[in-house]
């Protein structure tokens, strides 16, 4: 049982204790495991299977590495299914909805309300707006996230399908005479949520390919295999498609596949426009029937008088035109990122020291790193107070004495309240080299409350980052109700920064928002969000999702250097 699946497991138990009453200590103690063990570096299952003692892990005792222990070695949990049993059935999936707490879950069950079934009916005649604090509003946000939770099944956030994929391809690439092996489609064009898999390759012996494809181990269930083809399901549900071409085709066959639909249909009509047809095998001239095949991609958009087309921007709007005149600009690459401004360490809720993010920074290559761990007011993230801040801020300082190759920023990510004030004062916060504000509660407040609670952190002078704006879960919580045009004028008045959170279960801003904050010409900064040294790999994500948003370098701060990112703050 992987590790997010087990964090479910505690997240579920705390929330069901909290709707029977028990010991508020108690509900906070699975709640912090969840929110630890969602966040390790390391599978449970693989520390426990070489003998490690998971209770040197914070928030992680013996009780808690008992129960993970059962859950690892038989992928069940007694006391979380005697716990379920107390219930109704549908209760633990009406808490998967965000607008839907333990508390507001309790008032439903005991009028009867315990399904999700129950609950649209209840939100659609009425009786949802009449309870106790909740309202229309919240009605109407309850059937769009049932909506949500009905589709999250469908697609995979690419979070999840990339590394999966790339175990698979990173297995067939040590076979001889295997080259060009990459995915295709959305994955390709580094959708959030991806479908079924394109696989593309080219080999000498396409079958021997072919045939080791099918026996790996990350393969579930072969659904057709042939000499040149196959299909398969993957861990996590994942359908797999592998196609191996001959080494001159493979150009044509990965621009086919890896579309879009729109941007191929609009290619096509200009290929037809000069004489041509346009297949997964190559160009033909219609005229005299040759066809000529493509080695590269970039050799098949020649062939069409265009300068070649990244696949992220690839969704059939403005990019054809523009590549016919020369005019795609260059996007951000994950070599231009030159630090990380937001990560957490074990000061707060995550799991490495000062130290150890900062050695996983210099090995990265960066010559910055912004410590920025949680503010005091979000207690569940053992946030810091003022005293601890000014604690690690002398820890910093120290470090940055003693160290010439990596500067260490002090920072924070102060939480923006529910009354819009921020969770630190404004004497500790005009110490710190950078201070990113963000939204963790109170978000199914309305438009304009919301809005607010933005817009009021943007205006306060000691504020640089809006971090993950929008507040989003991919495929668990919804946006907020953030009225963003208001955000980007307000950034673009106080000379303030939208992040680009790379975290894989956020990608917020999603690419929609980075296209239009670059058109107002706001300033973006990316961050991993990371609580431990592995995830610092995820700028990869967020490098992705802004190429999707045509970002270039020259638009993320941190693709500058260490007195860029100063003169910005105005701190030197």
């Amino acid at each position: 049982m992987k590790n997010s699946e087990i964090a479910r497991v505690f997240e579920d138990i705390a929330d069901l204790l909290e709707i029977k009453g028990e010991n508020p200590f108690k509900v906070r103690a699975y709640q912090r495991a969840a929110r630890t063990i969602e966040h390790l570096p390391r599978e449970l299952e693989t520390m426990l299977g070489e003998g490690e003692d998971i209770t040197a892990i914070p928030g992680i005792g013996e009780a808690i590495a008992k129960k993970t222990a059962e859950l690892v070695n038989t992928g069940k949990l007694a006391f979380y299914e005697e716990l379920k049993a107390v219930f109704p059935p549908g209760i633990t999936t009406m808490l998967e909805i965000p607008s839907i707490g333990p508390k507001t879950v309790k008032k439903l069950s005991d009028m009867g309300i315990t399904t999700i079934e129950d609950l649209e009916k209840a939100a659609l005649d009425g009786t949802v707006s009449q309870i106790d604090k909740l309202g229309p509003k919240t009605a109407d946000n309850i059937l769009h996230q049932i909506e949500t939770l009905r589709r999250k099944d469908t697609r995979i956030p690419i979070g999840e399908a990339l590394p999966v994929v790339e175990d698979v391809l990173a297995a067939l690439a040590k076979l001889p005479g295997t080259r060009n092996l990459t995915p295709a489609g959305s994955l390709r064009r580094f959708r959030e949520t991806v479908g079924d898999i394109d696989l593309m390759g080219t080999a000498d012996d396409p079958a021997q390919v072919i045939d080791a494809f099918v026996k790996l181990p990350q393969i579930k269930e072969v659904l057709a295999a042939g000499p040149t083809k196959a299909s398969v399901i993957l861990s996590g549900g994942l359908q797999a498609d592998l196609r191996m071409v001959e080494h001159d085709s493979f150009g044509s066959l990965l621009q086919y596949f890896t579309g879009s639909k729109q941007h191929n249909i609009l290619l096509r009509s200009k290929a037809q426009k000069k004489g041509l047809k346009l297949s997964e095998y190559g160009i033909t001239d219609v005229e005299s029937e040759r066809l000529e095949k493509f080695t590269t991609e970039q050799d098949f958009y020649a062939r069409l008088g265009m300068q070649y087309i990244p696949p992220e921007i690839r969704e059939g709007g403005q990019e054809i035109e523009l590549a016919e005149k020369g005019e795609i600009p260059e996007l951000v690459r994950v070599e231009n990122i030159r630090g990380d401004l937001h990560v957490h360490t074990d000061w707060s809720d995550g799991h490495n020291s000062i130290e150890e993010m900062a050695d996983a920074a210099r090995r990265r290559g960066y010559s910055y790193l912004a410590v920025t761990d949680h503010s005091g007011s979000l207690g569940v993230a053992h946030g810091l107070s003022v005293e601890r801040l000014q604690k690690q801020i002398k820890e910093i300082r120290a470090f940055n004495k003693s160290n010439s190759d990596i500067r260490l920023l002090c920072g924070t990510e102060v939480d923006i309240k529910a009354d819009g004030t921020l969770g630190l004062p404004d004497e500790i916060l005009a110490e710190l080299d950078i201070v990113i504000a963000a939204v963790h509660a109170g978000m199914n407040q309305s438009q304009e409350q919301i809005t607010g609670r933005f817009l009021s952190a943007i205006s306060n002078p000691h504020v640089n980052v809006i971090a993950h704006p929008t507040c989003r879960l991919i495929g668990v919580r919804e946006p907020v109700a953030v009225d963003m045009e208001k955000v980007y004028q307000a950034a673009l008045k106080y000379n303030k920064a939208l992040e680009i959170n790379s975290m894989p279960s956020r990608l917020d801003l999603d690419s929609g928002h980075i296209y239009r904050a670059l058109e107002l010409g706001v300033m973006l900064t990316m961050g991993t969000d990371a609580h431990c040294c592995g995830h610092l790999e995820f700028i990869r994500f967020g490098v992705g999702v802004a190429r999707r948003g045509w970002c270039r370098p020259q638009d993320v701060l941190n693709s500058g250097t260490l007195e860029d990112i100063l003169r910005f703050l105005r701190r030197e």
